[in-house]
């Protein structure tokens, strides 16, 4: 794992001093808005995932409501580079990306807080998830991603992440144990899986259904939307709806562009974003509700388990980043007690 997070620092380096050299001839990610803009938006997953489909309304939308003059280009299954290389990009200005909309935890190797939405077994339902990713708890860790050239407007739904592998079935902790499992590169997830006895390796999600084929991985983790409509039911027989961890993702624009807007296409941006994202958690919570018999019928073998051990096994994570959370994570644990 050391080798890979080795490659990824040298990669972004790399393609720093690339962008530094674009920046002192062509100026940069900067775009020429007076007559409009067309934005780009990345996304790691397929194009009938949910947050494509959401955001081909909100690409539809920004275009009608401004006459033709706002646009944005859709790019899924990773055209633009993995969940964090598009961070990365996003971050430098690099020209290359103007929306990223991925898990909200991905932005914590930039601002640690942002993890606190992914931590383990914190809500039982969508809507509790929603409402906490709409409250100004949640808003306190987005506003230190400013500084960080990213501005989040909205939070599309990934829904709650779940196990497959190909070795066995996962009832307890212990069917976890040495699992080679990939996950993002997420410090939240990855200290989730390697507290309930899983090695966790980080892998881009573009190469994630070529690597279980070859069976380089045992395992990986995700909601039911994103197994289905990424087929991974074809590399992995098992899956286990362990909702270890709830997937918000934040839509996020680059703080130079949105700062170039009129105000007149902010508005129409901002609702867009909004709307789109209400769309999103509908439509993800319909197909995690509706999938799970159609992954059955394409020959998974599923199985729910009892999740309390689970979250026993992996409460020190939570423990782990109480430091590193302070104030928010108190704020979080009232937050909840006022909903039970």
């Amino acid at each position: 794992m050391k080798k890979r997070i080795m490659a990824r620092n040298i990669l972004f380096l790399c393609l720093l001093f690339t962008v530094g050299t674009f920046c002192c001839s062509c100026g940069g990610g900067d775009k020429d808005l007076s007559n409009g803009v067309t934005l780009k938006i990345g996304v790691s997953t397929g194009e009938t995932d949910p947050r494509n489909i959401a955001a081909k309304e909100f690409a539809d939308e920004i275009e009608k409501e401004s006459g033709g003059k706002l646009k944005a280009e859709i790019h899924p299954s990773g055209e633009l580079g993995g969940d964090a290389e598009m961070i990365d990009a996003l971050a430098i200005n690099s020209g290359t990306i103007d929306i990223v909309i991925t898990d909200a935890s991905n932005f914590a190797t930039y601002e640690g807080t942002m993890g606190i939405s992914a931590l383990p077994f914190l809500f039982d339902d969508f809507e509790t998830a929603w409402e906490f990713m709409d409250s100004d708890i949640e808003a306190e860790a987005e506003k230190k991603l400013v500084d960080k050239n990213m501005r989040v407007l909205a939070h599309y739904c990934n829904g709650f992440r779940c196990v497959t592998n190909s070795k066995h079935p996962i009832k307890s902790p212990d069917d976890m144990k040495n699992l080679l499992i990939r996950t993002p590169q997420n410090p939240v997830i990855m200290d989730t899986m390697t507290a309930l006895g899983a090695n966790p390796q980080p892998l881009s999600f573009s190469e994630l259904y070529d690597a279980l084929r070859q069976k380089t991985y045992d395992a990986q983790e995700n909601p039911i939307p994103v197994i289905y409509n990424n087929k991974l039911y074809e590399v992995q027989k098992y899956l286990s709806v362990t909702n270890h961890i709830y997937s918000g993702m934040c839509f996020t624009i680059s703080e130079k562009i949105w700062s170039r807007l009129s105000e007149e296409q902010k508005k129409i941006i901002q609702t867009a974003a909004e709307n789109s994202a209400k769309s999103d958690r509908e439509n993800n919570k319909k197909q995690t509700e509706e999938l799970l018999q159609t992954l059955k019928d394409n020959g998974m073998q599923v199985n729910e388990p009892d999740t309390k051990s689970f979250a026993k096994k992996s409460k020190s994570v939570i423990d782990k980043n109480a430091s590193a959370y302070g104030r928010l994570l108190d704020r979080l644990n009232a937050w909840l007690k006022e909903k039970d």
